[in-house]
């Protein structure tokens, strides 16, 4: 990691968190993703080559620690990465409140947003037993049209291949609709009525489908559609 040549504890902190793709690895780890394959599929434009420099590199410095798990390799924050939580948060935060996505293609990515949702989606909303949530995006091509979540009634398992069981309840829509849904752009409410999603299930999975769908963690922040100039209060570090 380059450093900037100063004392200043800003300038210190920078040299971590700042490096390209940190605060995003930081995200996945505090998302509960610690093998190096689950890393990856939170940040796909990431090369694996730099994903495993920037690991070795956290480690190193003493921000997360390597351990042997029954699977391979486990990656874990310390005391010291943990304490970046609030500041994921609060990067994260102000990006919705400030700077939000506005959806456009070079932004949306099927594989990161089932990644991400799979997540959130909560199990129990839905009848005991397996459930088989089968999702098609229409403007998607081929290899990433179609996408499974089965939940037992406590965890979520992402399929991005048929994983064989009875499809309880099809999706239908596309990536732009599901994403401003899932980052409370858009009420699930109003993309049934107006066909953006089309829900096909029994009447009781149709009607827990917003419950069971869940929401990104920064949703409920709206962003400033016109910020008002004010003078800024003097401060200093």
């Amino acid at each position: 990691m380059k450093g900037y040549g100063q004392f200043c504890p800003v300038a210190k902190g920078a040299e971590v968190f700042a490096e390209r793709w940190t605060p995003l690895v930081i995200r996945e780890l505090l998302n509960g993703s610690n093998h190096f394959n689950d890393l990856h599929r939170g940040v796909p434009l990431m090369s694996r080559t730099l994903l495993s420099t920037r690991l070795k590199q956290l480690e190193k410095i003493g921000v997360i620690k390597r351990k042997t798990g029954a699977q391979g390799p486990e990656y874990h924050l310390t005391a010291a990465g943990r304490e970046f939580a609030p500041m994921v948060r609060w990067l994260g935060e102000w990006g919705q409140r400030w700077f939000p996505s506005r959806f456009g293609s070079e932004e949306l990515d099927v594989s990161l947003l089932m990644w991400d949702m799979h997540r959130s989606v909560k199990p129990d909303a839905f009848p005991s037993g397996r459930t088989t949530v089968e999702m098609e995006f229409s403007d998607q091509p081929e290899g990433k049209r179609r996408w499974w979540l089965v939940g037992d009634g406590a965890e979520v398992e992402l399929c991005p291949a048929n994983p064989g069981y009875d499809v309880n309840l099809f999706v239908m829509t596309d990536l732009k609709t599901l994403t401003q849904v899932w980052m409370g752009e858009l009420p699930v409410r109003s993309a049934v009525a107006d066909g953006r999603i089309s829900l096909d299930g029994s009447r009781t999975l149709r009607l827990c489908f917003e419950r069971w769908l869940g929401l990104s963690h920064f949703a409920d922040i709206k962003p400033v559609k016109h910020a008002r100039e004010s003078s800024p209060a003097k401060s200093r570090l």
